[in-house]
């Protein structure tokens, strides 16, 4: 049977929605932990790709594509370790939730599914649902890039274009939710697509011998990567497989930072038009975002347009092909360097998100 779902705000459970009645998101309810010690990193299934973590998780294994251990290597130039995530199926981190996702849109007999997305999440949902054989109907705005338009178009979606802001492009997608058209399988709403992007933090405890780095640094919008990975080192350390929690420290884009302007009022600045991947202005998990920066000694800063891209292109020099989006990540740590957050000879991961091949 799957999982039942509950509330966080009120309390009360469901088996199969995206929302709350009182309008909070929801999450899966409390599960067992795996019981006894960590097994050796070089015992696990790796061969199941992120599925090797499935005591963890509160979905099945319905659908895969040989997604996870994304690799981790050293990058002497950040004095940190990239984890690279534009190395999945569709080129992007979106595809730990998107199979998580369709695995639940299976579990639950689901014909349709509908998602809005800027690109990367709509292009690994449409891609994962064309695996598990249900169809999908992707929302994106009219001016999306056309190499993630293709990827959407080609798993066999249908994209539907709408004019106007982003928020435009997610109130089109609830109206045709909740008009019957499909079910939601929502990046910022969905608790499967949070379930799957906690899996980065199993691969990074196991690829490092089960010990948690000092700070891992990742792209923040709807903050799908931040929160899954709050929650599974959440997970790893309850569990007693980790004996810290790493500090939690997100980027955003200027002009699109609401955690950043809430943390340090920094919504002055002009806007960071080429990290379009996470120009949210507000993020469904706000509270919750809020809560895994306060709970890890975290932070969060904002990154202008000029940093960005004088960081992709430090980061294309070393062999790092990533989109434009990805490098807010590593010019964030030299900002959280310069203000102190982070100290020389601290043991940094920091998430590459994106491919190249969507900039």
């Amino acid at each position: 049977m799957p999982a039942s779902l509950s509330c966080p705000a009120c309390g009360s459970e469901f088996e199969d929605r995206w929302r709350c009645t009182c309008g909070a998101p929801l999450r899966f309810a409390d599960r067992p932990l795996p019981d006894g010690p960590a097994p050796d990193p070089h015992e696990l299934e790796r061969d199941r790709g992120l599925w090797a973590f499935e005591d963890f998780l509160p979905i099945g294994r319905e659908v895969t594509l040989g997604e996870g251990w994304t690799p981790l290597v050293r990058a002497d130039e950040w004095d940190a370790s990239f984890k690279l995530e534009y190395v999945f199926p569709t080129g992007s981190f979106k595809d730990r939730g998107a199979v998580t996702t369709l695995s639940r849109a299976v579990e639950l007999g689901v014909d349709t599914v509908v998602e809005d997305s800027s690109g990367n999440a709509g292009a690994a949902i449409a891609t994962y649902a064309a695996r598990a054989g249900i169809d999908a109907e992707i929302y994106v705005p009219a001016a999306v890039k056309q190499s993630k338009l293709r990827a959407i178009e080609r798993a066999g979606a249908t994209p539907v274009r709408v004019e106007g802001s982003r928020q435009d492009v997610t109130d089109a997608c609830l109206a045709a939710v909740e008009s019957g058209d499909g079910w939601y399988a929502s990046h910022a709403w969905n608790p499967a697509f949070f379930a799957g992007t906690s899996t980065v933090a199993f691969e990074v405890a196991a690829q490092r011998g089960w010990e948690a780095p000092d700070a891992f640094v990742t792209p923040l919008g709807h903050g799908t990567l931040f929160l899954g990975a709050y929650r599974g080192f959440r997970a790893l350390y309850e569990a007693g497989w980790i004996d810290e929690l790493p500090r939690l420290l997100g980027a955003q884009a200027t002009g699109y930072a609401p955690i950043a302007d809430t943390l340090h009022g920094e919504a002055d600045a002009d806007p960071n038009e080429v990290a379009d991947g996470i120009q949210i202005r507000e993020p469904v998990q706000r509270g919750d975002i809020l809560h895994a920066v306060e709970a890890t000694d975290g932070d969060v800063v904002a990154l202008s347009e000029a940093a960005v891209e004088t960081e992709l292109d430090a980061l294309h020099a070393r062999g790092f092909y990533t989109e434009p989006t990805c490098a807010v990540a590593p010019a964030a740590l030299h900002e959280f360097r310069a203000r102190g957050v982070v100290d020389e000879g601290e043991d940094v991961v920091v998430a590459l998100t994106g491919s190249g091949l969507k900039g």
